[in-house]
């Protein structure tokens, strides 16, 4: 018998492009239900992240009018990858595998059939990438490329071009949850977990209705909260600039002195602003690195839940 698929889609004021979602999906779910690659018990799984708008009310509809959609709601927005994390905990209850997918319908459906055949092949974990960005702006295109290696370069083993489009077999997600960081950062996560894995490539499009969910600053925090949560280079490259520093200072003292005693005076109070600046700039700097390091700590310690879940809706009675 076919093994049951659940696809999991966080929403966050997705109401302009929900309908269409849905759509589409429920129809490559009972596409792939006929052709026997998976269970008629498979399902489509919404997860309301605190929307402000009537995304919650359209999963209620779409769920009362289609036995293929069920919905998670959360109490209030905890952001795409612990909502992300919610609906994969309560699809594993039931799923023998989910795929995780955003609501704009700009990953690749299709994408769907060659995941599954490579699950079937053995591997418990199949990464979605995304053959190019040329529909992607020159800005948004470097800054983003330019992350995954960064990424790759401080040490975090993340798949290049990838985001959050991924089939997980149940026992990677219950390897997954083991990870108890509050501060999450999936796409460097999920490659720890091990197992057989491969990539699907597909052609991202655009957005079908709606605005992004990720401006720039949203990027910028993502991007820091990656690289904090997975590196300790960057403070080892604190140590490091510090120590040249140090030992250019000592050579620059060692100068000044023999000038001194040839009888040469420094002139110019230009170089010595600079250097005050330059190097009270980096401290602060190393400062403000240091303190992300301990304010995640801190958050750590408190061991806060993630998310929590105020109402499922799933074949079974709702529940609060």
């Amino acid at each position: 018998m076919a093994d049951i698929l659940y696809i999991v889609v966080p929403c966050y004021n997705e109401q302009e492009v929900l309908y269409e979602t849905a759509k589409r999906l429920s129809a490559k779910l009972q596409t792939l239900i006929k052709e026997s690659k998976i269970s008629p018990k498979s399902r489509i799984l919404f997860v309301n992240d605190g929307s402000l708008d009537g995304t919650w009310a359209i999963i209620e509809k779409l769920h009362e009018n289609s036995q293929y959609i069920n919905g998670i709601n959360l109490t209030r927005n905890r952001g795409h990858q612990n909502a992300l994390l919610a609906g994969l905990s309560v699809a594993c209850e039931k799923a023998d595998l989910t795929i995780s997918m955003d609501a704009d319908l700009q990953d690749d459906i299709d994408a769907v059939d060659k995941m599954l055949d490579k699950y079937y092949d053995g591997c418990d974990i199949v990464y979605g990438v995304r053959k190019s960005r040329k529909n992607d702006s020159f800005f948004k295109k470097i800054t983003a490329e330019g992350f995954y290696r960064l990424m790759n370069f401080l040490g975090a083993q993340t798949v290049f071009n990838h985001a959050d489009y991924r089939l997980m077999s149940k026992r990677a997600v219950k390897n997954l949850e083991q990870f108890n960081e509050v501060n999450l950062f999936l796409r460097g996560i999920i490659p720890m977990i091990g197992y057989k894995s491969d990539i699907v490539y597909y052609d991202r499009k655009k957005r079908f209705a709606g605005k992004s969910k990720y401006p720039l600053r949203k990027m910028l925090h993502f991007a820091a909260e990656g690289i904090t949560s997975f590196s300790t280079k960057p403070i080892r490259y604190i140590t490091l600039i510090g120590s040249l520093i140090f030992i250019v200072s000592i050579i620059m003292i060692i100068a000044f002195i023999i000038d001194w005693g040839r009888g040469n005076t420094v002139s110019g109070w230009a170089s010595i602003i600079c250097s005050i600046w330059a190097i009270g700039g980096l401290i602060m700097l190393s400062l403000g690195i240091i303190g992300e390091y301990i304010g995640k700590m801190y958050l750590e310690t408190k061991k806060r839940p993630r998310y929590i879940i105020e109402k499922v809706l799933d074949d079974e009675e709702p529940t609060k």
